[in-house]
């Protein structure tokens, strides 16, 4: 029962509130509007409203628009030099090596049973070059003593490791 009193009590006491700074608001509006004329209000509509607008949408444009335009024109870029042999990885996460490229379609190799997949080109969402993976591989190798890469084999490295471990 108290808390049913104590809530009328704050919902009248909020509508009398609100109901005064309504009529105030009207009251100066009123005032306003008297000592101003049309030709005066037009440039603090455009400085209050159009200005802060404009500026707004340009930060927009630089924070989120261009950045996503440049990511996806990189994206494409990548997509379309595309090579047979690079590793790449699916926007779904699967990593496989091209073995053959078609007109809008990639056949992946996935896997130590190469299981092959046809996907599509905008499925790709990250590019791996053969260079790369052989520096990687060559870098790892130093620090390890061991390739540790899945199917990137480098046969110079393979042929100077077996002859150390000849003699």
């Amino acid at each position: 029962m108290n808390f049913r009193k104590l809530t009328g009590v704050i919902s009248a006491v909020s509508a009398v509130t609100v109901s005064a700074v309504c009529s105030a608001v009207n009251a100066f509006a009123e005032g306003e509007a008297a000592t101003t004329t049309a030709a005066q209000a037009t440039p603090n509509m455009f400085t209050t409203l159009v200005i802060p607008m404009i500026i707004m949408f340009a930060l927009l444009y630089f924070m989120a628009i261009r950045p996503q335009k440049k990511r996806e024109q990189e994206l494409k870029d990548m997509q379309s030099s595309l090579q047979i042999g690079d590793e790449v990885i699916t926007s779904g996460g699967i990593v496989g090596i091209i073995v053959n490229i078609g007109d809008d379609t990639v056949v992946i190799e996935t896997g130590g049973a190469k299981n092959k997949l046809r996907i599509k080109t905008w499925a790709i969402g990250e590019n791996i070059t053969a260079s790369e993976r052989i520096k990687d591989a060559k870098a790892s190798a130093k620090k390890n003593s061991s390739v540790s890469s899945a199917a990137v084999v480098d046969d110079e490295a393979e042929e100077k490791k077996e002859k150390k471990n000849k003699k």
